[in-house]
Protein backbone atom coordinates (compact mmCIF):
# COMPACT_ATOMS: atom_id res chain seq x y z
CA UNK A 1 0.00 0.00 0.00
CA UNK A 2 2.26 3.18 -1.27
CA UNK A 3 2.10 6.07 0.82
CA UNK A 4 0.73 4.33 3.61
CA UNK A 5 3.33 5.66 6.69
CA UNK A 6 3.17 5.07 10.51
CA UNK A 7 1.74 8.21 10.30
CA UNK A 8 -1.16 7.60 8.37
CA UNK A 9 -2.15 4.50 9.98
CA UNK A 10 -1.84 5.97 13.49
CA UNK A 11 -4.21 9.63 12.11
CA UNK A 12 -6.83 6.56 10.06
CA UNK A 13 -7.02 5.04 13.30
CA UNK A 14 -7.72 8.24 15.46
CA UNK A 15 -4.27 8.03 17.79
CA UNK A 16 -3.68 11.21 19.04
CA UNK A 17 -0.74 10.31 21.21
CA UNK A 18 0.71 8.11 18.91
CA UNK A 19 0.72 10.91 16.47
CA UNK A 20 2.30 13.47 18.76
CA UNK A 21 5.27 11.40 18.89
CA UNK A 22 5.66 10.47 15.08
CA UNK A 23 5.41 14.44 14.50
CA UNK A 24 7.65 15.09 17.14
CA UNK A 25 10.20 13.54 14.80
CA UNK A 26 12.44 15.46 12.57
CA UNK A 27 11.63 13.49 9.63
CA UNK A 28 8.03 12.55 9.49
CA UNK A 29 6.13 13.94 6.21
CA UNK A 30 2.89 15.20 7.85
CA UNK A 31 1.37 15.86 4.31
CA UNK A 32 2.48 11.77 3.01
CA UNK A 33 -0.02 10.54 0.43
CA UNK A 34 -1.48 6.99 -0.32
CA UNK A 35 -2.30 5.85 -3.90
CA UNK A 36 -5.30 7.38 -4.00
CA UNK A 37 -3.93 10.78 -2.75
CA UNK A 38 -5.14 11.05 0.23
CA UNK A 39 -3.47 12.62 3.21
CA UNK A 40 -3.06 11.49 7.15
CA UNK A 41 -5.68 14.35 7.36
CA UNK A 42 -8.35 13.24 4.87
CA UNK A 43 -8.45 10.32 6.64
CA UNK A 44 -8.81 11.55 9.85
CA UNK A 45 -11.65 13.45 8.96
CA UNK A 46 -13.23 10.83 6.81
CA UNK A 47 -13.40 8.98 9.86
CA UNK A 48 -14.56 11.26 12.63
CA UNK A 49 -10.96 11.07 14.06
CA UNK A 50 -11.19 15.15 15.48
CA UNK A 51 -8.42 15.60 17.80
CA UNK A 52 -5.90 13.68 14.93
CA UNK A 53 -7.47 16.77 12.78
CA UNK A 54 -7.26 19.32 15.07
CA UNK A 55 -3.04 18.02 15.64
CA UNK A 56 -2.29 18.10 12.19
CA UNK A 57 -4.25 21.48 11.68
CA UNK A 58 -1.84 23.05 14.57
CA UNK A 59 1.15 22.51 12.02
CA UNK A 60 2.77 24.47 9.38
CA UNK A 61 3.62 21.94 7.10
CA UNK A 62 0.08 20.43 6.61
CA UNK A 63 -1.99 21.86 3.98
CA UNK A 64 -5.66 22.75 5.19
CA UNK A 65 -7.49 21.96 2.35
CA UNK A 66 -5.90 19.69 -0.71
CA UNK A 67 -7.41 18.03 -3.06
CA UNK A 68 -7.25 13.96 -3.46
CA UNK A 69 -7.32 11.41 -6.60
CA UNK A 70 -11.39 12.01 -6.38
CA UNK A 71 -10.90 16.02 -6.51
CA UNK A 72 -12.42 15.76 -2.58
CA UNK A 73 -11.23 17.67 -0.23
CA UNK A 74 -10.75 16.12 4.31
CA UNK A 75 -13.94 18.48 4.53
CA UNK A 76 -15.76 16.81 2.16
CA UNK A 77 -14.47 13.36 4.14
CA UNK A 78 -15.95 14.75 6.96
Amino acid sequence: MVGRTPLWWATMNGHEEVVRILLGQGNVNAQCTDEDGRTPRSRAAGNGHEGVVKILLERNDVDPDPVDGYDRTPLWWA
